[in-house]
C-alpha cells in the first residue's frame, strides 16, 4: 500500500468555539505536549473544548490541586488521567508499581475524574514468561480494584496494539482486557476502546458490544504507515492514516456509551507544530471525520 502522506493542517475557521458539535470532544493533553495544564486548558477555553484528559507528569508539576482549580475555575471537565498501570513486575519493584498505582488513583479522585487509564505493562527486562507477566498483571488489579472502587475511580484497562506486548501492554485485544474487567464490578473496572490500537482487529465489534457499560474512555487517532522508528509516534491525525472512524463511534454509542471522544496523539511532526493549529485541525478533523464521516 502506498504510504500516506500527512495533511496539512487546516485553521479550522469553519468551526466556532461554540459548536455544539465539539461538546463530547475532549483534548488529550499529550496531543499538546508542550503546553502545561494550565496552557492546555487556556487554549481548549479558546477553541470552545470542554473537556480535557490529564497526564500525570504536568499535574504533578503544580499539584493535583492546583490543576483541579485551573481546570474546574475554566468550567472544563477532566475526561481521564493517564496513566496508571505497569503492574508486571514482581517483588520489590511490583510493590512500589502497586504504591505508585494508589496514587495515582488518589489523584484521579483529587482531579474529579472517574476514569484511570492503565497501560498495564509488559514483559520485565530480560524476561520471556509472557504467562507470568500476565498472571502478576491480573493480581495487581484484584488489589487495586477494591482501592479505585472505594474512591470513586475506574480502572480503565488498555489493549494495545500487539507490537507494544513487549513493552508496554500485555493486553492486546479489547476481549483480553474484557476477561479480566468482568472479573470486578463494572464500578471498578473498565476499558479503554482506542482506535489505534483495536482498528485492525476483525473480532472488535463483537467485543465492544460486549463491552457495554464498561467502556470508560474512547479515544481516537490514526495509525500511521510507514511507521516512525519510535513506534510509539506512530498515531496520527484523524484522516492521514487508515482509521474509520464512524463504524467506531456508532459502536461505542450503541454499547451505551455517553463520554468524551478524547483526541490522544503521539507525533513528533504534531508536536511541532503551534497548538493552537493543532486544536483548529483537530477540532475540524474530528467533526468531518468522526461525527460525520
Amino acid at each position: 500500500m502506498t504510504a500516506r502522506q500527512p495533511a496539512q493542517p487546516v485553521n479550522g475557521a469553519g468551526v466556532p468555539a461554540g459548536d455544539p458539535r465539539l461538546a463530547k470532544l475532549s483534548l488529550n493533553q499529550r496531543t499538546t505536549k508542550s503546553w502545561s495544564v494550565r496552557e492546555a486548558v487556556e487554549g481548549c477555553v479558546r477553541a470552545g473544548i470542554s473537556a480535557i484528559g490529564l497526564w500525570r507528569e504536568p499535574v504533578a508539576e503544580i499539584g493535583v490541586a492546583a490543576a483541579a482549580k485551573i481546570v474546574t475555575d475554566a468550567g472544563m471537565r477532566v475526561s481521564s488521567l493517564c496513566r496508571g498501570g505497569f503492574l508486571t513486575t514482581a517483588g520489590d519493584e511490583g510493590r512500589a508499581a502497586l504504591d505508585d498505582n494508589r496514587r495515582a488513583i488518589d489523584e484521579a479522585a483529587g482531579l474529579g475524574t472517574d476514569c484511570l487509564v492503565m497501560v498495564v505493562g509488559g514483559l520485565p527486562p530480560g524476561s520471556r514468561d509472557l504467562r507470568g507477566a500476565r498472571r502478576r498483571m491480573a493480581e495487581a488489579v484484584a488489589e487495586l480494584a477494591p482501592y479505585a472502587g472505594e474512591r470513586g475511580v475506574r480502572l480503565a484497562l488498555e489493549p494495545l496494539h500487539p507490537m507494544y506486548c513487549a513493552d508496554r501492554a500485555v493486553l492486546s485485544t479489547l476481549g483480553q482486557a474484557l476477561d479480566l474487567a468482568e472479573q470486578f464490578p463494572v464500578e471498578q473496572v473498565g476499558v479503554v476502546v482506542d482506535t489505534f490500537h483495536v482498528w485492525w482487529d476483525p473480532d472488535v465489534w463483537t467485543q465492544i458490544a460486549r463491552a457495554g457499560a464498561r467502556i470508560a474512555s474512547f479515544q481516537v487517532c490514526d495509525f500511521l504507515t510507514p511507521l516512525p522508528a519510535d513506534v510509539l509516534l506512530g498515531r496520527g491525525m484523524m484522516g492521514d492514516g487508515h482509521i474509520e472512524f464512524p463504524p467506531f463511534r456508532r459502536a461505542v454509542a450503541q454499547a451505551g456509551y455517553t463520554g468524551d471522544t478524547e483526541v490522544e496523539i503521539f507525533n513528533a511532526q504534531v508536536w511541532a507544530t503551534d497548538p493552537g493549529q493543532v486544536l483548529a485541525t483537530m477540532k475540524e478533523r474530528y467533526i468531518r471525520l468522526v461525527l460525520e464521516g
